[in-house]
């Protein structure tokens, strides 16, 4: 994770904040089968001043933050080895895909820093405070299969298999209506931070927005025609 690959990522979000119709779903994984993202370039960041590190990381946090905003589904393809900031990339999508052979791991703590792009948020809200604080203070790394029994991955899937399974609910969630899904999104997300019965009049405000729209007029008809509906996301 340098500098580049996160200004990309950046610039590649923002772009989906800014155009919601431009995509229905992400799918985020890593090139081959060796790792998702290995966390931070040391290399780059050998000899940086306390100026440039606070800068790159500036640049890292708008890029989790995007992801974690971005208004459509987006799910971690994990191929590979989900280190620092690698893990946190994952964390930060809607959910996580995960490779048999994947590892994940918050090592921060063991080059005097800590995660700092999500992951102590994050990590807790999918397996627990108190297996999140053994994570990050020891710096472990764990398997896949940990993982997910401890709700952090929602599906292992063999290594060749992975990147076709997670397109394939990535359609399945793209031939649904995008702004039903935009909205259960926002409900989830926002709703989560409220108490209950704050998130469950966000809710019904969020559902009442699908009420006078083309989609909800068309999901009906399509399920009376007994076909497949035709989104547009109007």
């Amino acid at each position: 994770m340098n500098t580049a690959l996160s200004r990309d990522l950046l610039a590649l979000f923002s772009g989906i904040i800014a155009d919601p119709q431009s995509a229905r779903a992400v799918v985020l994984t890593g090139s081959g089968e060796r790792a998702f993202c290995a966390g931070a370039d040391l290399k780059e960041r050998q000899g940086m001043t306390d100026e440039q590190w606070t800068a790159q990381h500036y640049v890292f946090e708008r890029m989790i933050h995007a992801i974690v905003q971005c208004p459509v589904p987006v799910i971690a393809a994990v191929n590979g080895a989900a280190y620092g900031g690698g893990c946190e990339i994952a964390l930060g999508c809607d959910f996580i895909y995960a490779s048999r052979t994947a590892r994940f791991a918050l090592t921060e703590v063991t080059l005097g820093i800590m995660p700092g792009a999500g992951g102590t948020q994050n990590l807790p809200r999918a397996v627990g405070s108190r297996r999140a604080k053994e994570l990050i203070y020891s710096g472990r790394a764990f398997s896949a299969e940990d993982a997910q029994a401890w709700g952090m991955v929602n599906q292992l899937c063999e290594p060749a298999a992975l990147v076709g399974e997670a397109l394939a609910t990535a359609q399945a969630i793209a031939a649904n209506a995008p702004i039903s899904i935009r909205q259960a999104k926002r409900a989830i997300d926002l709703g989560g931070e409220m108490s209950v019965a704050e998130g469950i009049a966000f809710e019904t405000e969020a559902y009442y927005r699908m009420v006078g729209t083309a989609d909800r007029r068309e999901g009906v008809q399509a399920f009376n025609e007994k076909r497949k509906p035709r989104f547009e996301g109007r």
